[in-house]
């Protein structure tokens, strides 16, 4: 089985990819954890994590949601994290994460896709966008590889930048800067609630036909990206960045 956690589409390929030649069945945990379905899942003995870095390790939401939800059957698990840049040392929270759990660590793998953190970095423009895409297509099937032979990924970098990332700068970033209080949105807004609809933690509501935030944002830039006329800044942070979602790439192959 194959769980995937997606904020702007990165995962949901990479995971659609490896389900496509591995035959598994596919799990959305946004749509799990939007409706906080934390009911036991007949695994099966293999499981593949796909999902985004967020500071350096899996993102929490995901995290916690696997410690509360019962794996049924699952023996062995493969975490494969989509990134703009690095994943540090999250093999290591990892392997605690598989501990608690009592199920196999069998390595994580790291693929490079387009940055789409633009509270912070800059979103490439489509043509680098797919260029990126391509280039992560062999570590992709490096990866399906693996699980296909039941070996473990090949060990990632460990060295002491990645070891302060993962380690103590992550709970950090957490505390200081993932908070939806930047946020803010323009008359542009159409009031489609696109934001809404996609945002994994509920955190997103429509008053007045214009989106308010709460406190409960996991960063995964879903409402900023998607909206459809780009009426949503994150303070100054993203003003004139490109918004990225991975089907915008594959609407404009098509067109072409």
């Amino acid at each position: 089985m194959i769980f995937y956690f997606s904020g702007t589409g990165n995962s949901n390929y990479v995971a659609k990819r490896i389900a496509d030649l591995l035959g598994d069945e596919i799990v959305n945990l946004n749509d799990r954890i939007k409706s906080s379905d934390t009911s036991p899942v007949e695994t099966g003995e293999r499981l593949i994590v796909v999902t985004p870095t967020y500071a350096w390790r899996i993102p929490r939401v995901v995290r916690d949601w696997l410690l509360k939800t019962e794996l049924r059957g699952a023996k062995q698990v493969w975490f494969v994290m989509t990134c703009g840049g690095e994943i540090g040392n999250a093999d290591r929270y990892n392997r605690e994460l598989c501990a608690e759990k009592a199920i196999s660590c069998m390595g994580t793998a790291q693929i490079v896709m387009p940055e789409n953190y633009i509270a912070m970095f800059s979103a490439p423009q489509a043509d680098k966008a797919r260029q990126i895409v391509a280039q992560a297509e062999p570590s992709i099937d490096r990866a399906i590889a693996a699980i296909q032979r039941n070996q473990p990924f090949a060990p990632t970098r460990n060295n002491l930048y990645d070891r302060f990332m993962s380690g103590p700068v992550n709970p950090l970033f957490y505390k200081f800067f993932v908070k939806a209080d930047a946020f803010t949105v323009s008359e542009a807004c159409i009031g489609c609630g696109q934001c809404a609809k996609r945002c994994p933690m509920n955190n997103v509501t429509l008053k007045d036909g214009k989106p308010v935030w709460g406190k409960a944002c996991t960063h995964c830039m879903a409402c900023i990206c998607y909206c459809p006329v780009s009426a949503i800044e994150y303070g100054k942070k993203s003003k004139g960045k490109p918004r990225y979602h991975f089907e915008a790439l594959e609407r404009k192959q098509q067109d072409v």
